[in-house]
């Protein structure tokens, strides 16, 4: 899809006036996130590779040129500035996969003021979708403490394009595959997938449904068993796991979709443990979410993998981020930067360039992060790294395998605390005493 008009309406009105008016003015935007969703102490970056693609390749085309004319808005000379657009700016980001939290830049835009206007909302929309369903597959993982989780939420999120990005940032935080074929083809992700009730129903009983599917994929066979009667269904299970043994194959496992999931898993588990089949899995899935996992585990459910679907795919009680593109300083007409905040209430801004630093302890682990002003001589590792300087792509994505890798890695170097699925744990984000003394000084010469 051509992504030039992905964008609102509002941004190519402003930036018409700033072709009259402020043609050479260059400013600076923060992307950032205002405030931690309920339940949640951290979250999880996504959706950079995508930013940076847009950014790489944002053309407006002559048919987006000619839809614009007709709105009859818009002047020649805007028209023929836009025919030429191209990104010629800076984009200092976080990597995909950190752990971010409130008030701190995830991404800073320095560019002319046309420019980092116009790639505003597509850039928002990118980060909150991947960024919010990120946030809420590690939750998940972090539950199933070790136990495979699968995505299976393509059927109930909103759109396509929610479904593809939605596996893809679920894999990135630790999800094990994903019931999407296409994110499997587009993304290398893992597919993966069993049996609906559907299929069991078209058959004149379970177990003969049971017996097709087993001779249609002897070595991939994983049975649904509550269709009818769960009881009953772990028999036939158990009858179909023989079978394929003496034929030389293995029942990979049984899926467990409704009913007490944990005194049905124990019950499967005393089943085919007695029956020979200690080898085959079961798996659980039905509107799991990390809160009802963590109380599977402490009831001792006997369960080996999860499939989550509508509640991590949409991130059900945290459905959007409450992200935001905020300028934090603009050139005057010398071409100095000037730094510049908002000082409406409850939406305060904090001035100027910034960067964030994240402070280990001496036995590896993080103790707090640091906001501060980009000059500042902060100890602690600096989080926003150039990706696009002048326009020119200087970083390369690495695989979504290391991305993995370096959730599941980073996650841990935080306090336990912090991976509490009740988000008691406050992380501390100090401000530096530059940034805490030039917001300050700014809003009292504001004020005055």
């Amino acid at each position: 899809m051509d992504n030039a008009l992905l964008l609102d309406f509002y941004e190519l009105t402003m930036a018409q006036s700033y072709f009259l008016y402020k043609r050479n003015t260059s400013a600076t935007f923060d992307l950032f996130v205002r405030g931690l969703p309920p339940n949640r102490s951290y979250l999880v970056a996504a959706g950079l590779e995508d930013i940076l693609g847009y950014l790489r390749n944002l053309r407006f085309s002559k048919d987006d040129l000619g839809y614009l004319k007709k709105q009859k808005i818009f002047s020649q000379d805007f028209l023929k500035y836009l025919s030429n657009f191209k990104f010629r700016g800076d984009i200092w980001a976080m990597p995909e996969g950190e752990v971010f939290f409130a008030n701190e830049p995830v991404l800073r835009v320095t560019a002319n003021i046309i420019e980092a206007q116009i790639v505003e909302s597509c850039l928002l929309n990118t980060f909150n979708l991947q960024s919010m369903v990120a946030s809420k597959a590690a939750r998940v993982v972090v539950a199933a403490q070790g136990r495979p989780v699968y995505d299976f939420a393509l059927r109930r999120t909103h759109g396509a394009g929610a479904g593809v990005k939605g596996a893809r940032s679920s894999y990135l935080a630790g999800a094990s595959g994903t019931s999407c074929v296409l994110a499997g083809k587009l993304y290398s992700v893992p597919i993966t997938g069993t049996m609906a009730h559907s299929f069991v129903m078209t058959f004149k009983n379970e177990l003969e449904s049971f017996l097709a599917y087993a001779e249609t994929f002897p070595q991939k066979t994983i049975l649904l068993v509550d269709t009818y009667n769960t009881a009953a269904g772990i028999e036939n299970a158990i009858t179909i796991g023989l079978l394929l043994r003496e034929k030389g194959f293995k029942l990979q496992g049984i899926r467990l979709d409704s009913g007490d999931l944990a005194a049905l898993s124990k019950l499967a588990r005393v089943k085919l443990n007695r029956a020979g089949l200690a080898e085959v899995k079961i798996y659980a899935t039905g509107n799991l979410d990390e809160f009802k996992i963590k109380k599977l585990l402490e009831k001792e459910a006997c369960i080996d993998s999860f499939g989550v679907g509508t509640n991590m795919g949409t991130s059900i009680d945290a459905p959007c981020l409450d992200v935001v593109y905020k300028l934090s300083e603009v050139t005057d007409e010398n071409s100095k930067f000037i730094p510049v905040m908002k000082l409406s209430k409850a939406k305060t801004t904090f001035p100027g360039r910034k960067q964030v630093f994240r402070v280990r302890g001496k036995q590896g682990k993080f103790l707090r992060d640091i906001l501060a002003l980009e000059g500042e001589n902060i100890g602690g590792k600096p989080l926003l790294k150039k990706v696009i300087s002048c326009g020119r792509m200087i970083y390369h994505s690495p695989s979504l395998e290391k991305t993995r890798d370096f959730v599941k890695e980073n996650l841990f170097r935080f306090p336990s605390g912090l991976l509490d699925i009740y988000g008691t744990y406050n992380y501390p984000v100090a401000i530096s005493p530059g940034l805490r003394r030039l917001k300050l000084n700014l809003s009292r010469a504001m004020r005055s």
